[in-house]
């Protein structure tokens, strides 16, 4: 039986990133890279799928669990008949390989501990050859080794038709003992380096580490402590050597439970990139925007035509997306796929997301390169043939294409941050032409986007079908936020509420529409709950903004961390975890409604 996914919490190393659970196991966690294959695939199947745990014998979930303040250092609590027990867990920052460090400190009495590490290499798949080694067991097989190491007396069982290794001992009052698992390429003869290194120097420079960062933070409102969490969450889901920032470090978690609305999201949405610059630089971390947009702007290099949405941490355009039937999927939601043919739509939202990113960089004093001027007008070039086309949209529909509202919008996003883009530069050569675009596109959404019926801008053009995307028109500027049919809109998207969440899209009546070709019906979507939130305090609605928002907050797990989704009917999180959407669109959130004396 799966654990239920907010029961998952988050330790990294800005390279990769282990998932958490309550009962001390570490279930999912794909080395050395966010995106390359899983050692520990337990997530999405079964304990023989791999996995680490430490924990008192027999014990169930932790008493309590917590972040160190203002760090990714994580203890967990246990209060056993023989006595108390803490598990510190952590990754230390990438500085060669990637490590996990657990330390285990005995809080009175004597409490008698399991470690049973059991890695599965290839996404869940592969049985590796275990050995014991220098005091160390190592577990390989093909490129991969995982090295284990103990500094302290303990009885060790292995190579069992299990391929596990089972180490007991006891912890009494005062006394701690550490455990290293570190990843290395299998033909490296010997014990890593990070094995070396004394445990309480790895978790003091982690914590500083940490600590130091936190401190960077501006915001300085009556939701510190959440907008903090939100961004070492970001920061611990990016790609330190490239800057990119994945969506989530997970694969296949179901957005609806027993059903194949279940994707791989550890790779970098150019759809983020609006709202994650304006996050950071709000923040006041503007060495990590300029990192995002370095790798942006590598990232969209070449033929305009070939922009995609998502790409990989480094760039790369090629994520084919594979079915992996071994696994079982979490609670049985098939199929589990690794890749993502989200690189192979047209989703014209995307231009408009790209340069309202290089707008906001040069609005912020990141100077701006003159190749990247060059990329400005190859985009406009592309998107004033193609903005009239219909493409998938922001929800990466995989029936047929439409002519999405918010692609359009954010095509007029486009042309209006080019224009202001040239202004800042004194480039105008332009500007005629994409005066006219945005005039165009703006013209057509004002009328062919609005149902006069339901008094609200659609989904797509002729559709009756209600979208939440509506709400960031006030947000990317295309009406101000007094505007009457931005005011009606904010008022129809009540019929997308669902228990006080808001749903991605519906129907009249607020019935779910399968709208993106897949089957079965999924939660509400957390983003589109804060959007709202932004959106009423935009028009005046500070009392419901401040409710909505709050009421995110109090959906958070235990440890301050949010899912792409969240079921109001199951109570239980949804989708990827922790995804960085949900915690772009909180921390925005709280500046906007600081802002505006919520």
């Amino acid at each position: 039986m799966n654990a239920r996914i907010e029961d998952y919490a988050l330790i990294g190393d800005l390279e990769s990133a282990a998932m958490l659970g309550t009962d001390g196991s570490i279930d999912w966690l794909c080395l050395p890279r966010f995106d390359s294959p899983a050692c520990f695939a337990a997530l999405l199947g079964t304990a023989d799928n791999g996995f680490w745990r430490v924990s008192p014998v027999g014990a169930g979930p932790c008493d309590r669990r917590a972040y160190r303040q203002d760090t990714l250092v994580m203890d967990s609590h246990w209060e056993c008949p023989a006595g108390a027990v803490r598990v510190t867990d952590f990754m230390p920052p990438r500085a060669q390989l990637p490590c996990i460090v657990r330390v285990v400190e005995g809080l009175s009495g004597a409490v008698a501990m399991r470690s049973e590490l059991r890695p599965r290499f290839n996404q869940g798949r592969v049985v590796p050859w275990v050995r014991t080694q220098e005091h160390c067991t190592v577990a390989v097989a093909g490129p991969d080794a995982l090295w284990l190491s103990a500094d302290g007396p303990m009885e060790i069982r292995g190579g069992d038709h299990t391929a596990s290794t089972v180490l007991d001992f006891t912890v009494s009052a005062g006394q701690r003992l550490t455990l290293q698992l570190v990843w290395a390429p299998s033909h490296l003869p010997d014990p890593p380096a990070p094995l070396s290194v004394p445990a309480e120097t790895a978790l003091k420079a982690t914590g500083d580490f940490w600590r130091r960062w936190t401190a960077q933070c501006r915001y300085q409102g009556p939701w510190r402590e959440a907008v903090t969490r939100s961004l070492i969450t970001l920061k611990a889901l990016t790609y330190a050597p490239t800057g990119g920032i994945v969506a989530a470090p997970t694969t296949s978690l179901p957005e609806c439970v027993g059903g194949e609305r279940n994707w791989d999201y550890r790779f970098c949405w150019l759809r983020d990139s609006t709202l994650t610059l304006s996050a950071l630089l709000r923040s006041g971390y503007r060495d990590e925007a300029t990192a995002w947009l370095d790798w942006l702007v590598r990232a969209v290099a070449g033929d305009p035509a070939d922009l995609q949405a998502v790409y990989g941490v480094e760039g790369q355009r090629r994520l084919p997306e594979a079915e992996a039937p071994w696994l079982p999927g979490y609670e049985g939601s098939r199929p589990v796929r690794f890749g993502n043919a989200a690189v192979d739509q047209l989703q014209l939202d995307v231009y408009g997301e790209v340069l309202d990113t290089l707008y906001l960089s040069l609005r912020a004093g990141i100077p701006m390169q003159p190749h990247l001027w060059s990329l400005v007008e190859s985009l406009m070039s592309h998107l004033q043939e193609h903005w009239r086309e219909p493409d998938q949209g922001l929800w990466e529909v995989r029936d047929s294409r439409r002519q999405f509202v918010h692609s359009k919008v954010m095509s007029w996003v486009a042309a209006d941050r080019a224009l202001r883009m040239g202004e800042l530069l004194g480039r105008d050569e332009s500007a005629g032409e994409w005066r006219a675009m945005r005039d165009a596109v703006h013209r057509e959404v004002c009328h062919e986007g609005w149902d006069d019926g339901r008094r609200s801008f659609v989904q797509s053009y002729g559709s009756p079908v209600l979208d939440a995307s509506a709400l960031l028109i006030p947000k990317v500027g295309f009406l101000p936020a007094d505007d009457v049919r931005v005011r009606d809109t904010v008022r129809a998207m009540e019929a997308l509420d669902h228990h006080g969440f808001v749903r991605r899209y519906a129907y009249d009546g607020g019935g779910t529409h399968d709208v993106d070709g897949m089957r079965g019906s999924e939660g509400t979507f957390v983003a589109c709950s804060l959007w709202y939130a932004d959106a009423l305090a935009a028009t005046g609605h500070l009392r419901q903004a401040r409710e909505t928002f709050e009421r995110v907050l109090d959906v958070r797990n235990d440890v301050g961390l949010l899912a792409e989704q969240w079921d109001p009917v199951g109570r239980r999180q949804l989708g990827n975890a922790p995804q960085a959407f949900s915690h772009i669109a909180l921390v925005e959130t709280a500046f906007a409604l600081q802002e505006a004396g919520a």
